[in-house]
């Protein structure tokens, strides 16, 4: 079954991806999913399944997020950390009634499933890829109202849509996915992009969470470890992947000492591209100071207000003042995107306490 923002009047197919690029006109698409709401297709993302009594107390062992306590239709985001406290996966999660349901990038399930299934042991859990189940997510300050068509008994609502939250850090508004089975994706479609705003594409996605410093795999790299993006730190209700207070897991050490003691090597930003160029930079192209390489290239978009912008991986000493090349094109740091390290940080502080008593 086709995607159906493909079949949507005016769509324009993602070179890069499975949906529509944009229908018309990206900027006004982005402009509607600022102000009211836009409804995207996000249906090439992939979903396993974890059923069984103990799935929250199971999944939380491993996993960077705490979900002991996700009520049905709440959703959040999670990683799976390699022993060094790398990022392995990063995912949704989403809480039904009987369920977990983890989405995944296009093309990552698989080795997300192939390690849950390593990980069953004698827990009373069944992970399983699940390939009949789609996403829609609807953004903006009245994302809520969009969806509000489908509650329990409204015209056109159907059995197993599943309607979940999900909180984000940034200022994009609300945030709310639709789950549904893939025979009723195209039904649901319409639905939604009737009374949503505007219907947006992959550009128009891109380029809000490029704004909010929201990563895609596009936008790390083998070496990320989490402080590296400041989005990800943080609760359920704050839209974070890494709860800081939660139990042992793999990985779980950097993620503390860095918490604690130290500052993350790179930090995710968010680079203001000068716009001269013909063609926006790809993705892994080298970000220089002079002839010094200090990051790399994610995501370049160009965004209805800001212009071309773009994610990228830099060293932490990098400043906003510093004057740097991408490709042929001039940029810089958004200021407003540098990681705050003002703050204490608990562990020296009892360090210090140590040394002077």
């Amino acid at each position: 079954m086709p995607p159906p923002s493909l079949a949507a009047p005016g769509a324009v197919p993602d070179p890069q991806g499975a949906t529509a690029l944009h229908f018309g006109d990206p900027f006004a698409e982005q402009r509607a999913a600022a102000r009211d709401s836009a409804l995207v297709d996000r249906s090439d993302r992939e979903f396993i399944e974890i059923t069984g009594p103990e799935r929250l107390t199971w999944l939380e062992g491993f996993i960077s997020q705490h979900v002991t306590e996700l009520s049905p239709g709440q959703s959040t985001e999670s990683l799976v950390l390699d022993a060094n406290g790398r990022v392995e996966h990063h995912f949704g999660v989403t809480a039904t009634e009987d369920a977990l349901l983890l989405d995944t990038p296009a093309g990552a399930a698989e080795a997300l499933f192939a390690f849950l299934d390593r990980m069953v042991f004698w827990a009373e859990v069944t992970p399983r890829l699940a390939p009949e189940y789609a996403l829609l997510t609807v953004v903006g300050p009245d994302a809520l109202r969009a969806l509000a068509p489908l509650d329990d008994g409204a015209e056109g609502a159907r059995p197993g849509w599943l309607v979940a939250r999900r909180a984000q850090p940034g200022s994009a508004g609300d945030r709310v996915d639709l789950v549904v089975s893939r025979p009723e994706l195209r039904r649901a479609w319409d639905a939604v992009a009737e009374s949503a705003s505007a219907v947006m594409g992959a550009w128009g996605w891109n380029a809000l969470r490029v704004a909010e410093l929201l990563p895609s795999a596009a936008d790390l790299d083998g070496k990320t470890i989490p402080h590296e993006v400041p989005s990800w730190i943080g609760g359920v209700e704050s839209g974070g992947a890494v709860h800081l207070d939660k139990g042992c897991y793999r990985g779980q050490e950097t993620v503390s000492r860095v918490h604690n003691l130290g500052r993350a090597p790179r930090a995710l930003v968010r680079l203001m591209l000068d716009g001269t160029a013909d063609e926006l930079p790809a993705p892994d192209t080298e970000v220089k100071a002079g002839a010094r390489t200090v990051g790399r290239l994610g995501t370049a978009v160009q965004h209805f207000e800001l212009g071309p912008i773009a994610l990228a991986l830099v060293k932490r000493n990098v400043g906003a003042d510093i004057e740097l090349t991408v490709g042929d094109a001039a940029a810089s740091i958004d200021p407003d995107s540098l990681p705050d390290d003002s703050g204490p940080q608990a562990g020296r502080e009892a360090i210090d306490r140590l040394r002077k008593g």
